[in-house]
């Protein structure tokens, strides 16, 4: 017989706790008893039993079973997936109709038959762990509907090489670390290796390191349970759980705080996890896919990034080429973009001029391929329809003349003026990146984060 999981027995005789104690403890995996069902609530959290043998009559009265009608009600409070199998010495058909509409599992009488008894645990075991895949597939349709399906454009030989390391990884099962700066589509690539895997059809799951709070970071990783901290009113399973058989993508890695760092090295190591508020530890299998646009061995020599972190996530090292050094691949990005905006925006768009299209190639492109769809976003929509984009349609910001700029250094002498501009200044050439920020700067994130609240940036 297949084990029972954990068990939870509630009933006030504590005779019958002891002979249901010594009958199930051999085909369960742990059996916890109690005579009141103020403790419930307690067990439920802590123990978190499989199921739950309840009683329907305790001191109130001895026949309503309106006392385990309210327990019940309280379980599937606390457990909306519990298992819960009422036992009572006044069975009758009424009883059972209304209990199983309540959200009961099975009615089981006493005295209890050996036989008939595991064989109700034992479909109620199996009840359990239905409702549990149900729920983890459910959460992992959710995020697998968010991952779209960008198409990969380009021709030139930097992406043709790109590409043909992406095809040479469709066996491979090896983590794999995407480098690029911002808005080069690391996260496309993240996709792409993912459809050539052989995990492709099983979860993708992603964390957006740049947009999570450190303080958060821990429980969307890992996971929690009630109760864990304020406003956790029911458990919830991590990224990485919910991955489990698929791939995990942290995109913006190079913003992990070292305390982080060790932390997802020990789960990538030991293949475990434990959720916040548990002392139980939950198996994983999970192929990672990290991207940064730092440079990250210059922070690994900065002490910034965990050496052994960086040679469990890079064992391929993927190098994204930024825009500018992709040559026609602008032109035919454009196209693309064009083509979809116009269908969004109900215009007919004609095309690029040849002016248009000599000016999009002489422009170096900072924020790459997104900047590129943002501009093409903006000239479809304040283009009149039927139109061809012309040069005019396209207009990139300026940067001030070096007589200009020095002459604005003189007349500028407010010292927090001076700050605020020294810090966005850092800002800009980090690309966002906060840790680089603070390099820049030569202070530490937390002073940095510290300055950002003072100036209001």
């Amino acid at each position: 017989m297949e084990q029972l999981g954990k068990i939870l027995i509630v009933d006030d005789n504590e005779d019958v706790l002891f002979a249901l104690n010594l009958l199930l403890e051999p085909y369960a995996e742990k059996v916890k008893v109690t005579t009141t069902p103020d403790r419930i609530e307690h067990f439920m959290t802590n123990f978190r039993p499989d199921l739950v043998l309840l009683d329907m009559n305790f001191s109130r009265d001895a026949i309503s079973g309106q006392e385990g009608f309210d327990c019940l009600k309280q379980i599937l409070r606390i457990d909306p997936q519990a298992v819960v199998i009422f036992m009572t010495a006044y069975s009758d058909t009424d009883k059972a109709v209304r209990a199983i509409k309540a959200g009961a599992t099975d009615f089981v009488p006493k005295p209890w038959e050996k036989e008939k008894l595991l064989a109700t645990l034992s479909s109620g075991m199996k009840l359990r762990r239905s409702r549990c895949e149900v729920s983890l597939l459910r959460e992992q349709v959710e995020v697998l509907s968010d991952a779209t399906e960008e198409p990969v454009i380009g021709q030139s030989p930097a992406m043709l090489q790109v590409l043909d390391t992406v095809e040479k990884l469709s066996d491979t099962d090896a983590n794999i670390l995407i480098l690029g700066e911002n808005g080069t589509g690391k996260d496309v690539f993240a996709r792409l290796l993912y459809r050539h895997s052989p995990r492709y059809g099983r979860p993708f799951v992603t964390i957006d390191l740049g947009s999570i709070p450190e303080q958060l970071f821990e429980s969307e990783l890992f996971g929690y349970e009630r109760g864990a901290f304020t406003d956790a009113r029911k458990a919830k399973a991590g990224r990485m759980e919910i991955a489990t058989g698929g791939t995990l993508f942290l995109d913006e890695i190079g913003n992990l705080s070292l305390p982080m760092q060790a932390k997802l090295l020990t789960a990538i190591e030991k293949r475990q996890i434990t959720r916040l508020g548990s002392t139980q530890t939950t198996p994983i299998d999970v192929r990672l896919i990290c991207a940064t646009n730092a440079d990250i061995r210059h922070m690994v020599t900065e002490g910034h990034f965990r050496q052994d972190l960086l040679y469990r996530i890079n064992t391929i090292e993927l190098h994204i080429p930024p825009l500018r050094e992709r040559g026609n691949d602008i032109l035919l990005l454009s196209e693309h973009f064009l083509q979809r905006y116009a269908r969004k925006y109900q215009k007919e768009i004609k095309g690029l001029t040849r002016e248009a299209k000599n000016k999009l190639l002489k422009y170096p492109w900072p924020g790459n391929v997104r900047e590129l769809q943002h501009t093409l976003e903006r000239a479809v929509i304040l283009s009149p329809n039927g139109a061809s984009l012309h040069p005019e349609n396209f207009v990139f910001p300026s940067s001030s003349s070096p007589t200009a700029a020095r002459k604005e250094e003189t007349e500028t002498l407010n010292l927090e003026q001076i700050e605020r501009q020294t810090v966005e200044r850092a800002l800009r050439l980090a690309g966002g990146n906060m840790s680089r920020a603070a390099e820049y700067l030569g202070i530490t994130r937390y002073a940095l984060y510290r300055k950002l609240e003072k100036l209001g940036l």
